[in-house]
């Protein structure tokens, strides 16, 4: 490692992979050059050494190529050398090796033609790594053997690669997203001589993992442990001699089938094959493909069944020949004929949902095909009786505060730290909650907490430490659930930097860490050492109960259909406590007449990110951040735009790391693992907030007119001064590329549009650049709950669901403008809101019904320039109680007479403004 003295080695790229192209580009523009007589032996040869280290991990082309071109420019055959490499790099950049047997045996063979063989099913490539002692001889007969194992009609074809120590085997993870199997043999040492080369700077993730005293016995059960932390996907064999009553429990539970060094390889072969084959399938998906070609007579709802009703049409067979025949064949309403019904699968549906389970680390997990609007109030009314209490962030989606008052809970609202500059909100501090928590306690309600329930990542890329958050909320509580709404981080739990802040990931890790006989040693430690007062920040093992809900918006961030949404359950008391109410609230919100389209899309999405999700979601980090460094380095853009950073997002105090940029000029890359693993927040890489101020353009005019309208570049959401880029595993490098062009060109249009300005319109951008920089509105907390809806005075908390049905007679509410709610309450007057009001941006309540409004809340409202405010009509003004709605909601508790009733003041303001 470099010393402290020494700067910080340039990272140029963000990963091994691109490291990887880059260096076989350079390797072909180098001996093009030499082809021609321009370049130099020694640059191809720098390059080749590179290329030794780096094909080391790799099936295609592999270590063998590289010594084969290393040869060539020895042996000076430039032109074969040029030949061979361009080939190589056409192949890895078109991926059409994976369907080419030809290359697959011989990466510097030129191009042919393959022959067209109809008989011959298409077939999906992949890699397998070994890990053995083996010498070139020795792997060279291996991989021989198992190509003899294949079978021409199989589904899968794959390559194998082969290394020789556990660290290497762990580089090769890291790297390589075509492993999908791994077979350990046993006995392997740990160390790599490439370990600290030119990859080092991207083995961050396993620097810290010296396993070398633990003895080469035990390095395969180990490797497979690791392999569940960053490769869950990757199926795991072990090749031992030790006989069955010498294994260890988790060296048979953590791999999938152990061998023996006697055993046929064609054993092997099959079972390997069968493992992807599992992978591959797609109950529900396959099902419906079957159902669709069975000639059908309907007799049952839906015309639009078979497409009879649109097909047979004289007016709309253009709807038809939109969508395609087999949209209308799949659709129908039975739940039979080799089919399932989503309200109570038996059959295949009921396979898609397990497979979904163990793909995404849950113990269950269910579909759902409205959303996860609905999700989020299947889990809470499942969870959540009337009187409880949820200690919930403010900003949350509003679906949470819609459950709120279907359940009957008791809200506390939590804050989230303000970002006023570009009125947004960031993330709870765990401080907070902690602090709520202890004030419940106090007034004896600690009891009755039945749930932490928080956004993760937030709307704008703020993501907890959530590990963090359970336990230190577990020392507290220990029976607390949590619900993590990842609505847009789905896909996290496919990169093993995201998933280390994932529900399902820390649930399973929590749990397996809580019944060791050393997390029990750390506790009594930990309580020994607290000080008079401290309060403990580890949960005590003999009480805690691991139950955390997470629900998803697959189709935000992953392959899915529109509303396709997933619940993940990791509950240890499902079955005793929440099994019955969950399913009465699954039914409660879900349709009887499920689309069946969605329920595939999420079936096949499944398959997606098990075979290629790691693969994918590093892609849509990497393009993440290179658009963050390609605004920030271009000159032109960056007149015009800010890209908000880390230290933007996130205050010093709440980055341990003291990261502030993904990126930076003088240094490169910067250690993202690092932030990920310690600070309180970290930013998602793929959600990009462009900052709009310097243009004088808000947000929402932005999106709209310049982007939308101009361009048609679809965004999702905007502050005042910002809109939010995201990329995802759909997202393109043309895509990127693209919206590179058209922020050039809008720059450009910005430029011309300064320049042709008379004086006045001058001072009129002035003012509303200064506008957008300089005067953001005030970003209100929530204020409290009136003491007609506390359960006690001065205790967190309010009868949410009493406030939104008191409401419901409009002679109960009144109207004001919100001048007028500013000279009411300077009179004294306590005013009341008794409907939710929901801006758009940022897109959460600033009030809610049986909330005192403050002046606060009122200047915001005031001052934010949105179009859209939900439960305020501008003509109208804010609906607010009466006192004597607010007296009937009284249970017999004396209240202190206010200085005059909301209804005489508003008679009075009438009277004055006549």
């Amino acid at each position: 490692m470099p010393s402290n003295t020494e700067p910080a080695p340039l990272r140029q790229h963000f990963n091994a992979a691109r490291l990887r192209s880059h260096t076989w580009d350079q390797l072909k523009l180098a001996t093009a050059a030499l082809d021609e007589g321009l370049g130099t032996p020694e640059a191809i040869e720098a390059l080749l050494i590179d290329l030794r280290t780096i094909e080391l991990y790799w099936a295609y082309p592999g270590l063998d190529a590289v010594k084969r071109l290393a040869k060539m420019l020895r042996d000076k055959e430039y032109r074969s050398l040029h030949q061979a490499v361009s080939h190589v790099v056409r192949n890895l950049v078109s991926g059409a090796f994976r369907s080419d047997p030809i290359t697959q045996a011989d990466p510097l063979s030129g191009p042919h033609e393959l022959r067209e063989d109809g008989d011959r099913p298409r077939q999906n490539y992949f890699e397998v790594l070994f890990v053995d002692v083996l010498d070139d001889r020795e792997e060279e007969a291996l991989k021989l053997k198992l190509r003899r194992c294949r079978d021409r009609g199989e589904m899968f074809t794959y390559d194998t690669l082969v290394v020789r120590n556990v660290q290497d085997a762990l580089i090769a993870l890291l790297f390589n997203h075509n492993i999908q199997a791994v077979v350990v043999r046993y006995g392997v040492p740990f160390p790599s001589a490439n370990a600290d080369g030119i990859l080092r700077e991207f083995t961050r993730a396993i620097h810290d993992l010296d396993l070398s005293d633990r003895g080469q016995a035990n390095m395969g059960p180990l490797l497979a442990k690791i392999m569940r932390w960053f490769r869950p996907e990757v199926d795991r064999y072990y090749v031992t001699d030790t006989p069955v009553t010498g294994l260890k429990d988790t060296t048979l539970t953590n791999f999938r089938r152990i061998f023996y060094r006697t055993e046929d390889l064609s054993e092997l072969h099959s079972t390997i094959m069968r493992g992807i084959q599992e992978k591959y399938e797609t109950p529900f998906f396959s099902a419906l493909k079957e159902y669709s070609k069975k000639p059908m007579g309907v007799f049952h709802a839906m015309p639009i069944s078979r497409g009879n009703s649109v097909f047979k049409s004289r007016w709309i067979q253009d709807f038809g020949e939109f969508y395609g025949r087999n949209l209308f064949l799949a659709e129908t309403s039975a739940t039979t004929g080799g089919l399932d019904s989503l309200l109570q699968p038996t059959g295949p549906l009921k396979k898609a949902q397990e497979l979904a389970a163990r793909a995404f680390g849950s113990q269950q997990t269910f579909f759902a095909t409205n959303g996860t609007s609905t999700t989020n109030k299947i889990v809470v009314q499942a969870l959540v009786e009337p009187g409880d209490i949820v200690l919930i962030d403010r900003d949350c989606h509003k679906s949470h505060h819609y459950g709120m008052v279907l359940s009957g809970a008791y809200p506390v609202y939590l804050h989230s730290y303000p970002l006023p500059k570009y009125s947004m909100y960031g993330a709870v501090p765990l401080e907070h909650i902690r602090e709520q928590m202890l004030l419940l306690r106090k007034g004896g309600r600690l009891d009755r907490v039945k749930m932490l329930l928080l956004t993760n990542s937030t709307f704008d890329g703020v993501v907890y430490n959530v590990e963090r958050v359970m336990e230190q909320t577990l020392a507290l509580k220990p029976d607390i659930v949590f619900l993590w709404d990842e609505a847009w981080f789905a896909f996290a739990g496919f990169s093993y930097i995201l998933r280390q802040r994932t529900a399902m990931h820390v649930a399973a890790k929590l749990h397996r860490k809580y019944k060791t006989e050393e997390y029990k040693q750390e506790y009594e430690a930990h309580i020994k050492s607290l000080k008079k007062g401290e309060e403990p920040r580890l949960p005590d093992p003999t009480k805690v109960r691991i139950r955390v809900f997470a629900t998803q918006s697959t189709h935000k961030t992953l392959t899915s259909f529109r509303q396709g949404s997933m619940i993940h359950i990791w509950d240890e008391d499902f079955k005793k406590k929440s099994e019955a109410m969950f399913h009465e609230a699954y039914m409660t919100h879900t349709s009887t007449s499920a689309n069946y389209q969605i329920l595939a899309s999420m079936d096949v999405g499944r398959r997606q990110v098990e075979f290629e999700g790691y693969e994918l979601v590093e892609k849509a980090i990497e393009l993440g951040l290179l658009l963050r460094r390609t605004i920030r380095e271009n000159e032109r853009l960056r007149k015009w735009f800010d890209i908000i950073t880390i230290a933007d997002l996130i205050p010093a105090e709440h980055r341990q790391s003291g990261l502030e940029h993904y990126y930076r000029r003088d240094k490169g890359w910067n250690d993202i693992e690092q932030a990920w693993a310690d600070d309180e927040f970290a930013v998602d890489p793929t959600k990009i907030n462009l900052y709009t101020g310097k243009t004088g353009i808000d947000g929402d005019t932005f999106k709209n007119v310049y982007l939308m309208d101009k361009h048609a570049i679809q965004i999702n959401k905007t502050s005042r001064n910002s809109v939010l880029f995201m990329t995802n595993i759909g997202t393109t490098r043309g895509s990127l590329a693209y919206l590179t062009k058209v922020l050039l060109q809008i720059a450009a249009e910005l430029e011309e549009r300064n320049a042709g300005m008379d004086h006045a319109e001058k001072r009129m951008l002035v003012s509303k650049i200064r506008s957008l920089n300089e005067f953001a509105p005030p970003l209100p907390d929530f204020s409290r709950f009136h003491t007609s809806f506390q359960a006690l005075p001065g205790v967190p908390g309010g009868d949410l669901r009493a406030a939104y049905f008191l409401g419901y007679k409009e002679e109960r509410c009144v109207h004001f403008k919100l001048h007028d709610c500013l000279t009411m309450m300077s009179a004294g007057q306590e005013l009341v809101s008794a409907s939710f009001v929901i801006p758009y941006p940022p897109g959460f309540p600033v009030l809610v019904p049986g909330q005192v409004i403050n002046e606060e809340i009122i200047n915001f409202l005031i001052a934010i320039d949105v179009k859209e405010i939900h439960g305020y009509r501008p003509e109208l003004g804010l609906r607010v109680f009466t006192d004597a709605a607010l007296g009937r909601q009284r249970t017999g508790t004396a209240m202190g007479k206010q200085a005059s009733s909301v209804k005489a003041q508003a008679h009075r303001i009438k009277r004055k403004k006549k």
